[in-house]
C-alpha cells in the first residue's frame, strides 16, 4: 500500500534510529499522532528493560551506535516541523514505512540519507530483487560513509551506555545529588506531573514526580469505563509538548514509595509553575516542602488560576468572609495562653479577642486519658505529653507582649464547637505557629486540596514540621515523654493543712497564676512545692461574679465583677508572681497577699475602684495603704464608686450604724460539731419534706442495683442511713470500698458501703442543701479536754433537734457567726452557757457588739464568783495562764 502525498506535522518523539512519532494538527484537544518507520534502512536496537510480566525476561543492552543514532535524530527533529510520505504499510502489524524530511516540504533534509551519511545505520539488504533507484542512491551514500570510516564503519568502537534501570537505594542517590542541577532527557510522560528520565552521563533511568503539584491521572482506556478526564489529557499534552525528549535540568528533592520527587527546570521557567498557572494542576502539601527555592511562586500561580477559573478551577468559589480590615489585621497584647494553639489578646481599643493559630494542631490527649489510673480525672495540661511544654514555651515568650495578628480564615460554629478566628500570629519577625511546630510542640493540619482556609504561611509550617521530624523533637521524639507530677490540693482540706506550714514559713514564695476565677480568687502553681492551690486575696472584698446554681440556672453577678476579673486576668494571668500565705479557710483555700512585679494586687484593685477594703485588712501592715487608696477611688468616683455619695452627718435623732442589728430567723438545729451547728430554716421545711418523700418514693419504685454504682469525689449521691431511708449526700472522701458521705440536708456525716449508696436522679439536684453551717459568736471553748466535752454536752442538750431563733452577728473568714435564742424563754443560749461556766467569753473589738460583749462579760463574772465548771479551780484568764499552764485557743 502506498501513499504518495506529503503529510505535515511536528515531531513528538524519536523512538530509535529509524522510528519517529509525529503529531498532527490538534482538533479540539491533544493532536493525533503517527509513528513513522524509515524505509530501506536498519538501525541498531536500543537496550530494553526486562519485562516483569514475562518469566525469565532480562535486561538487554544497546547495540553499537543505537543510542548515537537515536540522539542524532532527537537533537535534530524533536519539536520541529517535518513532512513525510508513507511508502507502504505492513498489513500484520500496521507499521507505516516511509521517508521523512525536515521542514514543510520535501526540499528539506532527508533523514534516511543523513543517517546513512553519518554511518549510524545501514541499508536493508534484499536478495533476489532488483534494487530501485532510491535504494541504489542510499547504497551509494552508505558506501561513501564506509570509505570515510564514519560511525559504525570506523575503527573507533562506540561507548555503550551502562543503563541503570533500577536504583537500589533511592535515598542515597538523592543525598548524593541533592540540590544539584543534573542534566537529563525526558524519555516518557506518564501524566502532566510524572515523567521518566534518563540522567546524563550516569545513565540512571528513573521515574520523577514534580514536587509541589499533582495533575489529574491519565487513563488510556477510561479505567472503569468512565470517560477519560479531558484535563488529564490536556495536562499530559502540555508537558509532552514542552519536555518530552528535551534536554532539561532537574533537581532531585526527595523520595516517596521508591519514586523520586523533584523539580524540572525549563528554559522558560519551572514546569510545575506553568502547569498551575494554566489550571492543569493543583498544589499538593505533602511534597510542597521539598520545592527548591520555596513554594511561594507555586501557590501564587495556583491562586491566579483559581481567580481566573481556568480549566480544573472552572467551578471554583472563593471562601467568603465578613471581616473588615480592622478585624483582619491588628495589634494586641497577649493576656492568656488558652492552649498550645489559642490565645486571648487585648487590642489597642481595649477589646478582648480569642484567636486560634492557623493550620496547627496542639498536643492532644490519647484515647482513655479522661481518667487516670488512680481514678482521678486527668489534668490535661500536665498529663497530655508536651502540652505543658507547649504552654510554657508560649507563656514565657508571649504573655504581656504585643503581637501582630493577621486573620487567615474564620471557621463557622459546628455542633457544640463555637466559631473560631484562625490567624497567623507574629512576634516581631517570628511566626509563633511556625516556631511552635519547629520545636515539636504542635503538628500541621493536612488540609484538603480544595480547602483554601489555611495559613498564609502554610508551606513554612510544613517545612518546620519536617525539621522537627528529622531532628526528633517534641511530639516526634522516640524518647519517653516528660512526666509532670503535680499535686492539686484545691478543695482538699487535709492536704491543704499539710502544705500550709511550708507556705507560711516560706513567707514570700514564687508562683504562677494558672487561672483567674474572679477578681480576688485565683488558682496558683507553686513550683517549689509542685502543687496547685486556690488562693484568695487578703484584705479586700471584690464584687461577686455570676455563678451557675445547682438547678442549672445562672445567678446575676454584682456590678463590676467582670471588670475586676478582667483586671486581675490582664495583670496576673499566667505570669510569675510572689505570694505571702497568711491563713487558710475551712474549704482548704489559702488566704494571703499577691505581688505582681512587686505591686500588691489587692492594692491595685482598690486603686482602680474594683474592690473595697475588708475589715480583715485591719490586722495587716497594708491596712493604711489600702484605706488611703479606697478614699482616693471614692474621691475620683471610678468604677464601683461611680455613684458613691459621702453620707451626711446629721444632728439630732438618727439611726446609729454602729448599733447591733437583730433579724431573727427560725431554724431547726440538726447537727452539732463543737461550737458549730448545722441548721435548717423552718420556712423551707415543707419543701424539704416534699423532696424527701419524692426521693423515697422514687427508690421504692426503682430500687438501685446494689454495688453497681461507683461515685466520684464531691459528687451528689443518694445514701441510705441507719433508719433504712434514703437521703441526699455528698461524697467527701473515698477509701477503697468505703465512702465518707456528708448529708447535705442535715449536716451529719457517715461512712457508707457500696450497698448503701446510689446515683441521685438529676431531678433531685436542683434544691440546694438545706443544712447550713453556723458558729456560735463571741464565745470560745476551754482548753482542757474534759471541760471541752462538758461544754459540748451542755450545748448539745440546749440546742440539738430544737427550734431556735438565729441572728447573724458577723462573718469571719467566710464563716457566719451567730447567736441562738430560745423562742419560748427568749434566753440567749451562749449567754446561759457562759453564765453556767461552760464557755469562755471571746472579746471582739467591734462597736456593734459592745452591748452583747458586755452582757457576756457580766455572765462570765457571775460564773467566776460561783466557781462553777471551768472556774471551779479559780480564775483561768490570761493573767494566770502562764502560771498555771492554761492557754486560750
Amino acid at each position: 500500500m502506498s501513499e504518495s502525498r506529503l503529510n505535515k506535522g511536528y515531531v513528538k518523539q524519536v523512538l530509535s534510529g529509524d522510528a519517529i512519532v509525529v503529531w498532527g494538527q490538534p482538533r479540539g484537544g491533544p493532536p493525533p499522532e503517527r509513528t513513522i518507520y524509515l524505509s530501506n534502512i536498519n538501525a541498531p536496537k536500543l537496550g530494553r528493560r526486562a519485562n516483569p510480566n514475562i518469566e525469565g525476561s532480562t535486561d538487554s543492552k544497546d547495540e553499537p551506535f543505537a543510542f548515537a543514532a537515536r540522539e542524532f535524530l532527537r537533537k535534530m527533529l524533536v519539536g520541529k516541523e517535518v513532512c513525510f510520505s508513507v511508502e507502504y504499510t505492513v498489513p500484520t502489524t500496521g507499521r507505516e514505512y516511509g521517508c521523512l524530511y525536515l521542514g514543510s516540504d520535501d526540499s528539506g533534509d532527508n533523514m534516511t540519507e543523513l543517517l546513512l551519511a553519518a554511518g549510524l545505520v545501514e541499508t536493508r539488504k534484499t536478495s533476489g530483487f532488483k534494487q530501485s533507484e532510491e535504494v541504489q542512491k542510499l547504497t551509494a551514500i552508505e558506501d561513501s560513509a564506509k570509505a570515510a570510516g564514519l560511525g559504525k564503519w570506523g575503527s573507533h568502537a562506540d561507548a555503550l551506555r551502562d543503563m541503570k534501570w533500577t536504583v537500589e537505594n533511592p535515598r542515597m542517590l538523592v543525598e548524593q545529588m541533592k540540590k544539584q542541577e543534573i542534566d537529563a532527557v525526558v524519555e516518557f510522560v506518564r501524566d502532566g506531573s510524572t515523567v521518566r528520565l534518563l540522567l546524563l552521563p550516569s545513565c540512571h533511568n528513573l521515574l520523577l514526580m514534580l514536587s509541589g503539584v499533582k495533575c489529574p491521572t491519565v487513563r488510556s482506556d477510561g479505567g472503569d469505563g468512565s470517560p477519560e478526564d479531558p484535563i488529564a489529557a490536556e495536562a499530559k499534552y502540555f508537558t509532552e509538548s514542552r519536555l518530552l525528549q528535551r534536554d532539561v535540568k532537574i533537581i532531585l528533592e526527595g523520595v516517596t514509595n521508591q519514586n523520586f520527587v523533584g523539580s524540572i527546570i525549563h528554559p522558560k521557567g519551572n514546569v510545575a509553575e506553568l502547569l498551575l498557572k494554566d489550571g492543569l494542576a493543583r498544589c499538593v502539601d505533602w511534597s510542597m516542602t521539598m520545592v527548591t527555592g520555596g513554594a511561594e511562586k507555586l501557590r501564587a500561580a495556583e491562586k491566579r488560576a483559581k481567580q481566573e477559573k481556568k480549566l480544573m478551577w472552572h467551578n471554583y468559589e472563593t471562601s467568603a468572609d465578613t471581616l473588615h480590615t480592622g478585624q483582619r489585621q491588628y495589634v494586641g497584647k497577649v493576656v492568656e495562653i488558652v492552649s498550645a494553639d489559642s490565645l486571648v489578646l487585648k487590642t489597642n481599643e481595649g477589646e478582648f479577642r480569642k484567636v486560634t493559630m492557623s493550620s496547627i494542631i496542639p498536643p492532644r490527649p490519647k484515647d482513655g486519658m479522661q481518667q487516670s489510673k488512680d481514678g482521678r480525672r486527668s489534668r490535661m495540661l500536665y498529663d497530655v505529653p508536651y502540652m505543658f511544654e507547649a504552654r510554657e514555651y508560649l507563656r514565657l515568650k508571649l504573655i504581656g507582649k504585643k503581637v501582630n495578628v493577621s486573620v487567615d480564615y474564620v471557621r463557622p460554629a459546628v455542633d457544640t464547637f463555637p466559631e473560631r478566628t484562625c490567624a497567623t500570629v507574629m512576634f516581631g519577625n517570628i511566626n509563633v505557629g511556625e516556631a511552635l511546630v519547629s520545636k515539636g510542640f504542635a503538628t500541621v493540619v493536612r488540609h484538603r486540596g480544595d480547602d483554601d482556609q489555611r495559613s498564609a504561611h502554610y508551606d513554612d509550617l510544613l517545612r518546620a514540621e519536617d525539621r522537627a521530624i528529622n531532628q526528633g523533637k517534641g511530639l516526634h521524639s522516640k524518647k519517653e515523654s516528660p512526666i509532670h507530677r503535680v499535686a492539686d490540693i484545691s478543695g482538699e482540706l487535709n492536704k491543704a493543712k499539710q502544705f500550709l506550714p511550708f507556705l507560711q514559713r516560706a513567707k514570700r514564695c514564687e508562683a504562677i497564676v494558672e487561672y483567674v476565677f474572679s477578681g480576688s480568687r485565683l488558682k496558683l502553681f507553686i513550683p517549689r512545692e509542685t502543687c496547685l492551690i486556690t488562693f484568695l486575696l487578703s484584705g479586700i472584698s471584690c464584687p461577686r461574679g455570676s455563678r451557675t446554681l445547682p438547678n442549672g440556672q445562672s445567678s446575676v453577678g454584682e456590678p463590676y465583677s467582670n471588670e475586676a476579673m478582667m483586671c486581675t486576668k490582664e495583670h496576673c494571668m499566667q505570669r510569675e508572681v510572689h505570694v505571702e500565705v497568711e491563713a487558710m479557710d475551712k474549704a482548704g483555700n489559702f488566704i494571703g497577699w499577691l505581688f505582681v512585679e512587686e505591686k500588691n494586687l489587692s492594692l491595685m484593685l482598690v486603686e482602680q475602684g474594683l474592690s473595697s477594703v475588708h475589715f480583715t485588712a485591719d490586722r495587716s501592715q497594708y491596712a493604711s495603704t489600702l484605706y488611703r487608696a479606697q478614699e482616693e477611688a471614692k474621691t475620683k468616683q471610678i468604677n464601683m464608686w461611680k455613684d458613691f455619695v459621702e453620707p451626711e452627718v446629721e444632728t439630732g435623732n438618727h439611726v446609729n450604724e454602729t448599733e447591733r442589728r437583730i433579724n431573727y430567723q427560725r431554724i431547726l438545729v440538726t447537727e452539732i460539731n463543737e461550737l458549730r451547728v448545722f441548721a435548717q430554716h423552718v420556712e423551707n421545711g415543707s419543701v424539704l419534706e416534699a423532696l424527701m418523700q419524692q426521693l423515697r418514693s422514687e427508690f421504692e419504685r426503682n430500687p438501685p442495683l446494689i454495688g453497681s454504682y461507683k461515685p466520684r469525689k464531691n459528687e451528689l449521691v443518694a445514701a441510705r442511713f441507719v433508719d433504712s431511708c434514703w437521703y441526699r449526700g455528698k461524697v467527701e472522701k473515698i477509701q477503697g470500698n468505703q465512702f465518707h458521705v456528708f448529708y447535705v440536708d442535715y449536716g451529719n456525716k457517715e461512712i457508707v458501703t457500696p450497698a448503701n449508696i446510689a446515683q441521685l436522679p438529676q431531678v433531685f439536684h436542683s434544691l440546694p442543701g438545706q443544712a447550713k453551717e453556723y458558729t456560735l459568736a463571741c464565745v470560745a471553748m476551754p482548753t482542757d479536754e474534759e471541760m471541752q466535752q462538758d461544754a459540748i454536752d451542755a450545748f448539745r442538750q440546749d440546742v440539738e433537734n430544737k427550734q431556735l431563733l438565729l441572728n447573724i452577728e458577723y462573718k469571719l473568714n467566710g464563716a457566719e457567726h451567730c447567736t441562738l435564742v430560745d423562742p419560748d424563754t427568749k434566753k440567749d443560749v451562749a449567754l446561759g452557757l457562759v453564765e453556767e461556766g461552760f464557755l469562755l467569753l471571746e472579746n471582739k473589738k467591734d462597736q456593734k457588739l459592745r452591748q452583747l460583749i458586755g452582757e457576756y462579760a457580766t455572765a462570765q463574772e457571775v460564773a467566776k464568783k460561783k466557781r462553777i465548771n471551768v472556774w471551779r479551780y479559780g480564775d483561768i484568764t490570761p493573767d494566770d495562764a502562764d502560771e498555771f499552764g492554761f492557754q486560750r485557743r
